[in-house]
């Protein structure tokens, strides 16, 4: 008996370390101290641009989208989905991307495939402008099945004091701003699973191929729509359309005493919204306490400024949609 037997293969944790090593590189910015391998990842940040920073961290997974990417063999797309929801968690508050660390966890250990997710995890860190330093790598048979595994992210970022956006500014009359998501981005994965069990290589007309495709979509990451407003006063929140839905996640920017009015028409919905809701039968409260339903963001901006916004939006090629305002409860 040795550890390989039991089903821990370090060699195969070795090659892993081998493959990713060029890629994860190439992330490196002139802030990175230390190559992948170290005890630590080693980040010497340059304040020199802000008066008062502040560190703002997010840590998150991409839920059973996982069973998906195994079931296509398509295993880059999940890495890009957990980069991009770790920067849209952050830019929310007003703060913009530092460095980002992983976590991988499996039954067992196939560097090829574990290489192709970090692939996704590069390709969005260098879109996002952030530092992929460091990562964890765990092989644990008995807790995952040999083709199963998991994915979870770390993100830290910067925000100067003044610029945090955090909904405190938001009053009754302010306006709701929603901005288009790439599908189901990553959450709800376990109820459209279960609508469409056994119909993953479906292809049905709408959609831009198989279901499992559609399913697949790369989480969109917001920052380079949003990063141009910040520091310009036109946003008093903004919210993460994630688990909870449009209602439940920016409820929790909004001050006590006010609430939302949402004009669920507002927006163009994605078709495949609609398959879940008529193929599962699921009820509307449920949908939307489980989807983002086609918005990924929400701003809420003073009604003065919406105008101004929505023509900056539209001259980045940007579809935005007016969906709601603020209201006294």
């Amino acid at each position: 008996m040795d550890y390989k037997n039991a089903g821990v293969d370090i060699t195969a944790g070795e090659e892993f370390v081998r493959l990713i090593k060029p890629q994860v590189r190439q992330t490196f910015t002139s802030q990175v101290m230390t190559d992948i391998g170290a005890f630590g990842g080693f980040f010497r940040p340059d304040f020199s641009k802000y008066d008062n920073p502040v560190l703002v961290s997010s840590i998150d997974g991409v839920g059973t989208k996982l069973k998906i990417a195994v079931e296509l063999g398509l295993y880059d797309t999940v890495g890009s989905c957990l980069v991009n929801h770790c920067v849209n968690d952050i830019l929310v508050c007003g703060a913009r991307p530092l460095f980002f660390l992983d976590y991988y966890a499996c039954g067992k250990l196939k560097p090829e495939i574990a290489a192709a997710v970090v692939t996704g995890m590069v390709r969005a860190c260098r879109a996002n402008g952030c530092a992929l330093i460091g990562g964890e790598t765990a092989e644990m048979p008995g807790i995952y099945d040999a083709e199963d595994f998991d994915l979870a992210g770390t993100i830290v970022g910067v925000v100067d004091q003044q610029q945090i956006i955090n909904g405190s500014k938001i009053v009754a009359g302010d306006v709701m701003i929603g901005l288009p998501s790439t599908g189901l981005h990553t959450n709800g994965y376990s109820l459209a699973r279960k609508v469409f069990e056994g119909r993953m290589q479906e292809c049905i007309a709408g959609l831009d191929g198989t279901i499992a495709e559609e399913l697949l979509k790369v989480h969109r990451s917001y920052l380079p729509v949003i990063e141009p407003l910040l520091g310009t006063g036109v946003l008093r929140g903004m919210s993460h359309i994630t688990g909870g839905g449009l209602m439940g996640n920016t409820m929790r920017i909004v001050p006590e005493g006010l609430a939302l009015l949402v004009d669920w028409a507002s927006w163009p919905e994605p078709l495949v919204f609609d398959l879940i809701r008529k193929e599962g039968a699921v009820p509307e409260e449920d949908m939307r306490r489980t989807f983002n339903l086609g918005l990924g963001l929400v701003m809420i901006t003073p009604k003065d400024c919406v105008d101004h916004l929505m023509d900056l939006l539209r001259s980045k090629q940007e579809n935005a949609y007016i969906i709601g305002e603020v209201i006294n409860a």
